[in-house]
């Protein structure tokens, strides 16, 4: 481990900036990123960029993973392995959401960052058409450097230092393939200056580091002005979005591209031909006899591009609405709000508002002060406060009858809205959104802007558009929530509270829902108390995610109490159970293990129906899976018998029960991940709550669970 100097995060970024860019270099591509993944192990954050256009760094700034699992940087997280997509027509098939955002993608590599059982983020890596090979070498070099990114993570958090994605994403400098030289050789400036053409040479960012006396007449500008400043920036009238497209396709593609212009002041038409590599993109700049496209380069026709006036601003609209059509929660919602509504918009603040019981709630909001949102939310809808249309002063066309309000001032508002005046005076312009769903109110979308505006048509058109897709959304995840809500309310109903204390035992559980959909589980355990100095434990899994299943499970887990109580053997449980679960004829199957423990005389009985096999801890700390003849699964025989096993249990044996949940990871078959558990439980220690809690960890460390997942640790001593 490196000491704890060398693991400031100064000196980690510096490292982990060496390996991005020597990676990249290294396996041929273009360009890469780094992402973080933020405690929790829900959103990954652009922490650098290197060699990438600058909007793919916006776009990419943060991703929800469970919520765009079919994406390269989730997959690879998800399934723990390199996603590798050899080109830009696979890229279309696997990723079609994505392809629509990102239309110039070809060869595409993502790594997770794997150290122990930990995920710290991802890595990408693109490649142009030139590179497509994934070869063993360069999968080699890739997953060393994602390997290595990961240790030093860890180890920088180990050491109190764990690293944090910035504000904004970094970009990496570009490391020219051949340095240039102190001075241009004067033959070469007299080449320049000779040939009726124009050259700039712009970064990886669109800003010019050098444009010659050519390229600035034809151009229209002084030299001065033209460099270090973006080119659509220093040139108005090739600040169109089409323009964007094409610098932004000739980077992203690694492919020559050109088109022609007309400049403004002349009337004279221009060739612009962009030549990109790993650093930036040459221009060359010519008044053509025809525009004739080389062999290999990327044709893109001179039409306008639809959209906001941003190409950011047009990608963000289109990411915001495929999101928002498949956000299932209130926050997956605000999340990508806030990641692509203020920058589409060039916003500074956005809330959302919502009636609820004659209340106000804030659901979400960004940029606003944290005393105006204290103020506002659970407030009275009837209430002096500043909330245009909310209010008791609100005009009844106000937006709870579905009419936006524009206040492109301080002064408008506060003439529309005198009780405003106390509105957050750090903003200057605001665009108030109702937001409706089948014709019924649902709330408010706040937008704020730091400088007063004037909203034009297009602008007001845009907002009243995303709005209704935001209302949408919005509308729908809140009942999501609500169903959620009540169906871990059901969930936890059906199972025991707390645990009971018994003598020379000790027990830990935990359950776990599926990470999507909103269906309680049919997953439960139980631990009962026999007598003074016996207990039983259970476990099972009822086949299914829904109302029925929970309901079943309710019904089993009653059935084998009562069964338990009356002194029957494991074997005698499970067959009156499984007698009395046939007579209900649920249709649904049901698999389980039931364990009746005499921690006294340190022994214990096991039965099961098809259930998981336990794992057993002894005080060496190894770990055996063990054997127990299976019987069939609850419901389907209904004359079945149910063989025992009868085990030692001295002091200090651990006994682990679990639904298969716990070992369903994507990728690995089911024997290796059992022996994998099997392996983290020989080496976990600390208290039984702790080891119950690297077991979940070790098997669901990004938090995704495809399935429900119970555990039942029991510990005897």
């Amino acid at each position: 481990m490196a000491s704890g100097e060398d693991l400031q995060p100064a000196a980690v970024r510096d490292l982990l900036d060496q390996i991005v860019a020597r990676t990249v270099a290294g396996m041929g591509a273009y360009a890469g990123a780094l992402f973080l993944l933020e405690p929790g192990g829900e959103v990954l954050v652009l922490d650098a960029s290197f060699g990438m256009p600058t909007g793919f760094v916006s776009l990419l700034r943060r991703i929800r993973v469970a919520a765009v699992p079919e994406a390269p940087l989730a997959e690879a997280i998800l399934q723990r392995h390199v996603v590798w997509v050899g080109s830009g027509e696979e890229f279309a098939r696997r990723y079609p959401h994505l392809a629509l955002t990102y239309p110039f993608v070809d060869a595409v590599a993502a790594a997770p960052l794997v150290a122990g059982s930990r995920v710290w983020g991802a890595m990408l890596v693109l490649f142009s058409q030139k590179s497509p090979v994934l070869d063993a070498h360069a999968r080699g070099r890739f997953t060393t450097a994602a390997r290595c990114i990961a240790v030093l993570l860890q180890d920088a958090a180990e050491a109190g230092h764990r690293l944090q994605p910035g504000l904004t994403a970094r970009l990496l400098p570009p490391t020219p393939a051949h340095p240039s030289a102190p001075a241009l050789p004067q033959a070469a400036a007299d080449f320049i200056a000779a040939v009726p053409e124009g050259a700039c040479r712009l970064d990886v960012r669109g800003r010019i580091t050098f444009a010659d006396h050519t390229a600035a007449d034809l151009l229209g500008e002084s030299i001065p002005h033209l460099v270090g400043a973006r080119v659509w920036e220093a040139v108005p009238w090739l600040a169109h979005p089409a323009s964007q497209l094409r610098y932004r396709a000739a980077l992203a593609s690694q492919l020559p591209t050109s088109s022609t212009v007309k400049q403004p002041r002349t009337g004279r038409e221009l060739l612009l031909q962009l030549y990109p590599d790993s650093t930036g993109v040459s221009l060359r700049i010519s008044a053509p006899v025809g525009a004739i496209h080389s062999p290999g380069e990327l044709a893109l026709g001179t039409g306008a591009v639809p959209g906001p006036a941003s190409l950011d601003a047009y990608y963000h609209m289109m990411q915001l609405s495929g999101g928002l059509a498949a956000a299932v929660s209130v926050d997956e919602v605000v999340e990508l709000v806030a990641g692509h509504l203020l920058v589409a918009l060039e916003a500074h603040a956005f809330a959302l508002l919502v009636a609820e019981a004659g209340r106000v709630r804030v659901v979400g909001h960004h940029g606003f002060s944290p005393e105006l949102v204290d103020l506002v939310d659970h407030a009275p809808l009837a209430s002096d406060l500043p909330l245009p249309g909310l209010t008791s002063g609100a005009p009844p066309w106000g937006l709870t009858q579905g009419v936006p309000s524009f206040f492109a001032d301080r002064d408008e508002l506060r003439a529309a809205y005198p009780e405003s005046a106390s509105i957050d005076d750090r903003l200057g312009a605001w665009a108030w959104l109702p937001l409706m769903a089948s014709q019924q109110f649902v709330g408010v979308c706040v937008v704020g802007y730091r400088q007063a505006r004037s909203f034009t048509l297009q602008e007001r058109t845009t907002l009243t558009a995303i709005s209704a897709l935001i209302s949408q959304a919005l509308d729908r995840a809140r009942q999501y929530d609500a169903k959620h809500e009540l169906a871990e309310s059901l969930q936890a109903s059906l199972l025991p509270r707390t645990l009971p204390t018994m003598h020379g035992l000790e027990a830990a559980a935990r359950y776990l829902p599926a990470s999507h959909g909103m269906e309680v589980g049919g997953d439960f355990y139980d631990l009962i108390r026999l007598s003074d100095t016996e207990a039983a434990a259970v476990i099972g899994d009822v086949q299914g995610h829904s109302a029925s299943a929970a309901s079943l499970m309710g019904e089993v887990r009653t059935a084998v109490h009562a069964y338990a109580v009356v002194g029957a053997t494991s074997g005698e449980v499970l067959a009156r159970t499984n007698h009395l679960f046939n007579d209900l004829d649920p249709g649904l199957l049901t698999s389980c293990l039931y364990v009746h423990i005499d921690p006294v005389h340190h022994r214990a009985q096991l039965a099961t129906a098809g259930h998981c096999p336990p794992l057993l801890r002894r005080s060496d700390l190894h770990t055996d899976i063990l054997e127990v003849p299976p019987g069939p699964l609850l419901g389907v025989d209904p004359k079945a018998e149910y063989p025992t096993t009868d085990i030692p249990l001295p002091p200090g044996t651990l006994l682990v029960l679990y639904t298969d949940g716990l070992i369903e990871t994507p990728g690995t078959d089911h024997e290796t991940a059992l022996t994998d558990l099997a392996t983290v439980l020989s080496k976990a220690t600390g208290p039984l709550n702790d080891i119950a809690d690297t077991l979940l960890a070790h098997a669901q460390p990004s938090g995704d669970r495809a399935d429900d997942t119970a555990l039942l640790l029991l510990k005897v001593f």
